[in-house]
């Protein structure tokens, strides 16, 4: 599945002209946005979705950093794409394009068009939750009691009820679960605050606006859960735009599968008794009766001594605990259940407990039922945290699903990303999403990465699984950093290796008196941490997976990205695992055709953090010698810009005098 070569004579569109003159010199772009400068390649993608928009057919658009896809794919969207969903990777993108990017292109284009922004129910407070929390006053800190005071006075001035707009309140504060409510917990139509409610509110204006920015996690879980609000608007939907599309089989597989963990019958159970005391309490001994439920749900975690572990189901020896407890959590559920069904009709309350113990009940009984008939296409395995258990059940492939999801009313679907193809081929995107035969193009970055920067992998390093391979990283890279002035980012693949790269580097600035302030992922949030990096101007900041994309770093604050090692799944993964059995069934090679794509995809999302805009210039380190070692090392760096090559320390040094003696002229 290689894309069109660009000399492809490119057929004249019907929008063509217009599209033209909106991303020319003399066009209402270049009048109206600050540093605005025609591209070939963003001017090419607009025409490309305009005409997918036209005829209401499929693309795939992979458009390097620096094209500005943003705007490629707004503009037609705006102008000619009807109801258009536009779905992306994270809430921060989704507030970027629904208070930044959307706006700025309705300007511009004076596009009469109405857009609204929709995320998940846990986003937006709930009056009932909101009230039952301060009457009954059971918070745990003294931290809460004051977010909670602050999110009493904000329910009365917001109109979105949206907690993103609270900044005083960590996104991540447990105050926020009593809050809010689930699919769950919402009392729906019966609610006496529903003609107030944030989540109806904010569902009633995506129905009625032009454009809707949802998040990808929203999307998918509607698939799942018809409990997003796409269920209704994608009927109407003629046009979905999938930016940061690379994320996608990742989402999708998450929704697809499903889930059931022990930390959802432990929340039953304490509601279990809350509300049979409050509304039945001489219907059951309530104790008693969720006591057992609650032991089975705790036993059924400690099957498994470790603290943090997967296992497939095949991987489990029969004569391991686990099933026996399993077998004890349902019955000890069914005991529950059957008490439910008799005091229920007390209150609205205990009938949302039997409701919630009917769908959990459920879950449990599917999870290893042998007689679904599809046990072939899903991997049932578990996953084992402090302090609970969950049971997963995922497909092997989500193409069949999401083919499903396409079929019917014909739309425009646009899966746009840096980071789709390896090597201009999209095979592997495009068998994971079932997209076959569907036109795929890449249009490439406009940055001259040879003047711009370096790749450097640095001679004499151990193989990556040896003891004393992250010791290695750290001694080369620290002449490096010293010579870009801090500036850096330190790409890990595990937060072991993130946390023993923290201790020697502070150890090593401190031995060698280099001030270079540390930031290091897990001490504060995402966007603090990359705030206060920028704001530093020397930092050097430590950051796992999390920090491999959507980060943008412009300027000489970032000067140097290392990575520590190519981004291979742990081949225990019990999804990888199966999926790769599958395919080698087939008589495909599983690290050929899945775990090599994968690592190129999320390779070139870590360097894509280095060079941001014309004016950028710095090194990306790969310090894993398979890189030039191994036979599939040519495909992997031939996937990267194209950086001029070394392997020289002093090609390093030399190459960043050469670009701080500017930067400290001017000061």
């Amino acid at each position: 599945m290689l894309t069109e070569p660009l000399a492809t004579p490119h057929v004249a569109g019907i929008h063509d002209a217009e599209v033209e003159h909106i991303f020319g010199l003399t066009g209402p772009l270049s009048a109206s946005v600050n540093g605005y400068r025609p591209r070939q390649a963003q001017t090419e993608m607009a025409k490309a979705i305009a005409e997918a928009i036209a005829g209401q057919k499929t693309l795939l658009a992979e458009a390097g950093t620096g094209t500005g896809k943003t705007y490629a794919y707004l503009t037609p969207a705006l102008l000619w794409g009807g109801k258009v969903i536009v779905s992306t990777g994270t809430k921060n993108l989704q507030d970027q394009l629904f208070l930044r990017d959307i706006p700025t292109i309705r300007k511009v284009l004076k596009a009469p068009v109405s857009i609204a922004l929709l995320k998940g129910r846990a986003n937006y407070l709930c009056h009932y939750h909101l009230e039952r929390t301060i009457q009954n006053g059971r918070l745990s800190s003294r931290e809460d009691v004051g977010y909670l005071r602050d999110i009493g006075r904000f329910i009365k001035t917001t109109t979105t009820g949206d907690k993103a707009e609270l900044a005083r309140v960590p996104e991540n504060a447990s105050v926020w679960n009593l809050v809010t409510s689930t699919k769950d917990t919402c009392m729906g139509s019966e609610c006496q605050y529903y003609q107030d409610c944030f989540v109806m509110k904010a569902r009633k204006e995506a129905q009625q606006a032009d454009v809707v920015v949802v998040n990808h996690h929203l999307f998918f879980a509607d698939v799942a859960l018809k409990d997003t609000g796409i269920a209704e608007l994608l009927p109407s939907a003629n046009t979905v735009i999938f930016d940061e599309a690379h994320q996608l089989p990742e989402t999708a597989t998450l929704f697809f599968g499903e889930t059931v963990s022990t930390s959802q019958v432990l929340e039953l159970c304490r509601d279990v008794l809350a509300e049979g005391l409050s509304h039945a309490r001489d219907g059951a001994e309530w104790a008693k009766l969720v006591a057992p439920v609650e032991r089975a749900a705790r036993d059924l975690r400690l099957a498994f001594p470790q603290d943090v572990v997967r296992y497939s189901i095949d991987q489990i020896a029969p004569s391991s605990p686990f099933f026996e407890a399993l077998e004890t959590l349902k019955s000890t559920m069914q005991d529950m259940l059957a008490v439910l069904e008799k005091q229920a009709e007390r209150a609205e309350t205990l009938e949302q407990c039997r409701a919630r113990a009917i769908l959990l009940d459920e879950q449990y009984h599917k999870w290893n039922a042998a007689d679904d008939g599809k046990s072939g296409d899903y991997v049932l395995w578990v996953e084992a945290f402090s302090t609970s258990l969950q049971l997963h059940r995922t497909p092997l492939s989500i193409a069949p699903i999401f083919n499903k999801q396409r079929e019917g009313v014909p739309r425009t679907w646009i899966f746009t990303s840096a980071t789709m193809a390896v090597k201009n081929d999209f095979s592997h995107y495009v068998s994971q999403m079932g997209l076959w035969n569907e036109p795929a193009h890449t249009w490439p970055s406009p940055f001259n990465y040879q003047e711009q920067g370096y790749l450097y992998v640095p001679n004499g390093m151990p193989q990556p699984n040896t003891w004393e391979y992250m010791d290695a990283v750290i001694d080369a890279a620290l002449p490096v950093i010293e010579a870009a002035g801090g500036r850096t980012f330190l790409l890990c693949t595990t937060l072991k290796a993130v946390k023993h790269s923290a201790e020697r580097l502070r150890d090593e600035f401190q031995k060698r008196g280099l001030n270079f302030p540390l930031f290091v992922h897990g001490d504060a949030g995402r966007t603090e941490l990359l705030d206060r990096f920028r704001a530093a101007g020397n930092g050097v900041l430590i950051g796992s997976q999390s920090f491999w994309e959507g980060v943008d770093v412009r300027g000489e604050a970032l000067s140097l990205v290392i990575i520590d090692k190519l981004p291979f799944s742990p081949p225990d993964d019990p999804v990888l695992s199966a999926r790769i059995a599958a395919m080698e069934k087939k008589g495909l090679n599983g690290f050929v055709h899945h775990q090599l794509p994968e690592a190129i995809i999320n390779l070139k999302q870590g360097a894509g953090r280095l060079i941001r805009d014309e004016g950028d210039k710095g090194v990306l380190m790969i310090c894993d010698p398979r890189l030039i070692s191994k036979p599939y090392g040519k495909r992997i760096w031939q996937s990267l810009p194209a950086f001029a090559r070394t392997r020289e320390l002093t090609d390093v040094l030399a190459f960043f005098q050469k670009i701080r003696k500017p930067a400290e002229d001017k000061i």
